[in-house]
Protein backbone atom coordinates (compact mmCIF):
# COMPACT_ATOMS: atom_id res chain seq x y z
CA UNK A 1 0.00 0.00 0.00
CA UNK A 2 0.98 3.35 -0.51
CA UNK A 3 2.20 5.90 2.16
CA UNK A 4 1.79 9.66 2.09
CA UNK A 5 5.81 10.39 0.83
CA UNK A 6 5.07 7.73 -2.33
CA UNK A 7 1.33 9.72 -2.68
CA UNK A 8 2.96 13.31 -2.76
CA UNK A 9 5.89 12.20 -4.83
CA UNK A 10 3.79 11.22 -7.49
CA UNK A 11 4.42 6.99 -7.28
CA UNK A 12 1.63 5.43 -8.60
CA UNK A 13 2.89 1.78 -8.44
CA UNK A 14 5.02 -0.37 -5.72
CA UNK A 15 8.42 -1.04 -7.08
CA UNK A 16 8.29 -4.41 -5.72
CA UNK A 17 11.04 -7.11 -5.40
CA UNK A 18 14.76 -6.81 -7.44
CA UNK A 19 15.03 -8.63 -10.51
CA UNK A 20 17.23 -11.50 -10.88
CA UNK A 21 16.52 -12.39 -14.74
CA UNK A 22 18.90 -13.11 -17.68
CA UNK A 23 16.12 -10.57 -19.74
CA UNK A 24 17.49 -7.38 -17.53
CA UNK A 25 20.85 -5.86 -16.90
CA UNK A 26 21.20 -3.62 -14.03
CA UNK A 27 19.00 -2.75 -11.04
CA UNK A 28 15.43 -3.51 -11.41
CA UNK A 29 12.46 -3.98 -9.48
CA UNK A 30 9.24 -5.56 -10.36
CA UNK A 31 5.85 -5.75 -8.75
CA UNK A 32 2.82 -8.00 -10.25
CA UNK A 33 -0.39 -5.86 -10.20
CA UNK A 34 -2.74 -8.50 -11.32
CA UNK A 35 -2.51 -12.15 -11.71
CA UNK A 36 -2.24 -14.44 -14.51
CA UNK A 37 -5.23 -14.27 -16.55
CA UNK A 38 -5.74 -17.60 -18.53
CA UNK A 39 -7.64 -16.02 -20.93
CA UNK A 40 -5.63 -13.27 -22.30
CA UNK A 41 -2.06 -15.45 -20.95
CA UNK A 42 -1.30 -11.95 -19.54
CA UNK A 43 -0.64 -10.65 -15.99
CA UNK A 44 0.05 -6.94 -15.14
CA UNK A 45 2.93 -5.86 -13.60
CA UNK A 46 5.02 -2.69 -12.70
CA UNK A 47 8.96 -3.26 -13.75
CA UNK A 48 11.01 -0.01 -12.89
CA UNK A 49 14.31 0.70 -13.87
CA UNK A 50 17.21 2.07 -12.09
CA UNK A 51 19.30 4.85 -14.29
CA UNK A 52 21.90 2.73 -17.05
CA UNK A 53 19.16 -0.36 -16.68
CA UNK A 54 17.71 -2.21 -19.47
CA UNK A 55 16.12 -5.11 -20.68
CA UNK A 56 16.93 -7.21 -23.42
CA UNK A 57 14.28 -7.61 -26.20
CA UNK A 58 12.30 -10.70 -25.56
CA UNK A 59 9.12 -12.37 -26.27
CA UNK A 60 5.57 -13.15 -24.09
CA UNK A 61 3.49 -15.77 -25.18
CA UNK A 62 0.28 -13.27 -24.30
CA UNK A 63 1.80 -10.09 -25.67
CA UNK A 64 2.20 -7.16 -23.31
CA UNK A 65 1.25 -3.83 -23.04
CA UNK A 66 3.93 -1.13 -21.84
CA UNK A 67 2.14 2.06 -19.67
CA UNK A 68 5.40 4.44 -19.47
CA UNK A 69 4.99 6.74 -16.54
CA UNK A 70 8.47 8.19 -16.57
CA UNK A 71 12.27 8.18 -17.58
CA UNK A 72 13.81 8.65 -20.73
CA UNK A 73 14.67 6.28 -22.89
CA UNK A 74 13.80 3.75 -26.01
CA UNK A 75 11.35 1.19 -26.71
Amino acid sequence: MHNLKDINEGVIFPKGQKITDEHFIGTTWVEALVPMDRTFNCHVANVAFEPGARNNWHKHPGGQILLVTGGIGYY
